[in-house]
């Protein structure tokens, strides 16, 4: 079984393609704190002989270190080295390692044990054809066993090895084994595991690992690399699905080429086929599949292709593109499993951007429907998602993209959430269907629009998003600009943040997740007053970048400005002009914008207004000059 090829020393071009030709199987071992991933692990790497690159030379020029006594003290220094790695905090985040075989190359995803670490476990898992899953014989199934049971069962994995480890300390028990088995089943009935296949081994002597252990004749199932060199590859499925080519780019060296680039999702595609461009629905006929190492007669799922079609159509990155017979489907909501990966909690309304195979838009979660609690699989009420929470939520996208349910298809139905400020990758999650309003509401066509209003109102419509702290003089200077533009026949309309909450959002509080939904309901009627052609005001904390970055989102490019009205805390709490900040300090108004909520101050606005310097009439004087530069007015005061 172990794996370190003569072709090696005798003609390594050879041994390269003999390497080429295997298939290639992702496995995550998982599991509880000290159940042995790491043993497990090294027996493997050792037994297949492929350590560390570095070291095979070695390995070669030197076989007699492999012998009885040799064997011991070298895969004793190999865990001792991945527990030290463990120790020191490297496989915090998921450790990959390379193996192989004669029959099948292996990468391994060595996930962390711990219930905090369950967003790295997730990642590990994503890519994973096979979850070993390890089982202390003497604890038998724990907690964390049903944790990690139920991500795998998320995320689709459908291949499950239970490794009942440590079977020498149980003194090899059949009794014992049984009765682990027996409550397992249960279990995965429960989450819907079927396919499950159970190994008692002890990964640190070798037993049911490479050989059938001697200790365990009562055992007549497979070893876990026998298993492992056997298992069906996703890969293979996938080739069965309906075809999906999620473009990465379009490749138009010259002009008598254009063609569409991307990884086959799944499904296989012929020069001839039929296919569907979506989200457009546009259809045509593959004319070539061609390929750096020439063109292909067919192309199936893994390979990396590009796409000639027969029709002049729009095609763009991110489009997928489809068999006629079964193409995939599109929509703009969603339901959707969400695993929450930032130390910042998932906050509903505030947008994301969402990437789901090679096409980025912008999300936001507009519900969240429950939290699951993965111990004891309770679906709880939740506003917001914290830290390695699960959940399932409704999703509003602010375009329709294709996709497929991540049962289906992991490629067209998986995506992430990203931070639209800082570009990290907060969350990861799995569509399930699309909403039905997402197919029964359509934008209403209207021939008086937005330029025909403005036209008839002799204005620029757009909105002045005036922001700062309580206190700053944002009512103060946002009623006096709408007084000067009035003097001027403007027409305008200005939001107050307390008037707000006397009627549209008066059933909000000043929890982050409230605030965050007060500004984005703020947002879109602000947005509906500038298609109406007003120049619209608004005078509102709006604590967070991401809310303003929003609410200028929804309008078009120069249509919003951001007036950072700015004023100290000590100057604004000074004035105090409705005791709040006393409250506050008192710790009987709490969540108060800076004192104990944070705000973030404007990083490019288009117009600073320093209250300390400029009285109220000169700092409105201010903003109305800037209007005037900026092109929204089309003249200066009188």
């Amino acid at each position: 079984m172990a794996h370190v090829s003569d072709l090696i020393a005798t003609d390594i071009e050879q041994y390269l393609k003999s390497h080429e030709k295997k298939s290639l199987l992702r496995f995550i071992t998982c599991g509880s704190v000290d159940d042995g991933k790491s043993t497990l692990i090294g027996r493997l790497l050792y037994e297949s002989k492929m350590l560390f690159e570095d070291q095979l030379a070695a390995v070669e020029a030197d076989s007699k270190k492999f012998g009885t006594q040799g064997e011991a003290i070298d895969f004793a220094l190999l865990v001792d080295g991945l527990a030290a790695e463990r120790e020191q905090g490297i496989t915090i985040d998921v450790a990959y390692r390379f193996f192989s075989t004669d029959k099948r190359k292996f990468i391994v995803a060595d996930t962390p044990g711990h219930e905090q670490y369950t967003r790295n476990m997730v990642t590990g898992a994503s890519t994973a054809d096979v979850a070993v899953l390890m089982v202390d014989a003497r604890k038998g199934i724990l907690t964390q066993t049903r944790r990690h049971s139920y991500l795998v069962s998320l995320i689709g994995i459908r291949h499950i090895v239970v490794a009942i480890n440590k079977m020498d300390l149980v003194d090899y028990s059949e009794k014992t084994y049984r009765k682990i088995v027996e409550d397992y089943r249960t279990f995965a009935a429960h989450i819907g595991l079927t396919d499950v296949t159970f190994i008692p081994m002890s990964a640190f002597k070798g037993d049911n690992i490479i050989a059938p252990s001697d200790a365990m004749p009562w055992f007549h199932g497979t070893t876990l690399m026998g298993y492992l060199e056997t298992v069906e590859i996703d890969e293979t499925r996938m080739q069965q699905q309906p075809f999906r080519l999620p473009v990465q780019w379009v490749n138009r060296p010259n002009l008598d080429f254009r063609g569409f680039a991307g990884t086959v999702a799944s499904g296989s595609v012929r020069p001839g086929d039929k296919v569907r461009v979506q989200p457009s629905g546009k259809q045509s006929t593959v004319s070539r599949i061609v390929t750096q190492g020439g063109d292909l007669e067919r192309a199936v799922a893994g390979q990396s292709i590009t796409l000639t079609l027969t029709d002049e159509i729009d095609i763009s990155r991110g489009d997928v593109i489809s068999t006629v017979e079964a193409p995939a489907e599109v929509a703009d909501q969603f339901e959707a499993t969400l695993v929450w990966m930032h130390d910042e909690p998932l906050l509903p309304g505030r947008p994301y951007l969402l990437k789901v195979g090679t096409k980025t838009v912008s999300a936001t979660v507009t519900h969240i429907k429950h939290q699951v609690n993965v111990n004891t699989l309770e679906h709880i009420a939740a506003k917001t998602l914290e830290l390695n929470a699960i959940g399932v939520a409704n999703l509003s996208l602010d375009r329709a993209i294709a996709f497929d349910p991540y049962i289906a298809n992991r490629d067209t139905g998986g995506f992430i959430l990203i931070d639209r400020l800082t570009n990290n990758t907060v969350g990861a999650g799995l569509l399930h269907f699309a909403l039905r309003r997402a197919h029964n509401i359509h934008m209403q066509h209207v021939d008086v629009d937005k330029a025909a209003r403005s036209t008839a109102k002799h204005q620029k419509a757009c909105v002045i998003w005036m922001t700062g702290l309580s206190g700053a003089g944002k009512s103060t200077l946002a009623n006096l600009v709408e007084k000067k533009l009035h003097a001027m026949g403007h027409h305008t309309y200005l939001l107050d943040g307390d008037n707000v909450r006397h009627g549209l959002n008066k059933d909000l509080g000043f929890t982050d997740a409230d605030r965050v939904e007060n500004i984005r309901r703020v947002a879109e009627v602000a947005k509906l007053m500038v298609d109406a052609g007003l120049i619209v005001l608004t005078a509102f904390i709006s604590p967070f970048r991401a809310e303003r970055q929003m609410a200028r989102g929804l309008v078009e490019s120069g249509e919003f400005i951001e007036v950072f009205v700015d004023t100290p805390l000590e100057v604004a709490e000074e004035r105090d002009p409705k005791g709040l900040y006393k409250k506050a300090r008192r710790g009987e108004l709490k969540n108060f914008t800076g004192i104990d909520s944070p705000y973030e101050m404007p990083q490019s606005a288009e117009i600073r207004v320093d209250t300390v310097s400029l009285d109220p009439d000169k700092a409105a004087d201010h903003v109305v000059d800037c209007l005037v530069r900026f092109g929204v007015l089309p003249g200066a005061l009188d």
